[in-house]
């Protein structure tokens, strides 16, 4: 620790307070990260999906799975309860819709999606899905 107290002492980071006041006003420019932070979420804002377009794509993919009656897909479909899919039937859903979104779902949000609407709500919020 004492190590790494000498060594932060004569590390300087020059700042350019006229490029950290245009990105964020003059008021905040003793906070140089703020840069990064604002500039990311500019960057992310208005990229999300409209919920409409994704309901559709999610209902094409699920009605294109070849264990899915496509009369039976709603957007309240629930997986196993109204479409008859087993688990791995879900899985192999989830996959198709990975595919289809061109983004990965983690397993652990993979495995709370058993359902159109819960797949629509969470790719609808997730900035890499396109």
């Amino acid at each position: 620790m004492a190590a790494r107290n000498a060594l932060l002492r004569y590390v300087r980071v020059n700042v350019n307070p006229s490029l950290v006041n245009s990105y964020i006003g003059a008021r905040e420019s003793a906070l140089p990260f703020t840069v990064l932070l604002r500039r990311f979420s500019e960057e992310v804002r208005g990229s999300f999906l409209d919920k409409s377009d994704v309901t559709d794509r999610v209902i094409t993919v699920v009605k294109n799975f070849q264990r899915v009656d496509p009369s039976k897909v709603t957007p309240k479909s629930h997986f196993q309860n109204d479409l008859g899919l087993d688990s791995l039937d879900s899985v192999e859903v989830v996959m198709a819709l990975e595919e289809e979104f061109k983004f990965e779902i983690p397993d652990g949000e993979a495995d709370k999606i058993q359902s159109i609407d819960l797949a629509v709500d969470f790719i609808a919020s997730h900035p890499q899905a396109t």
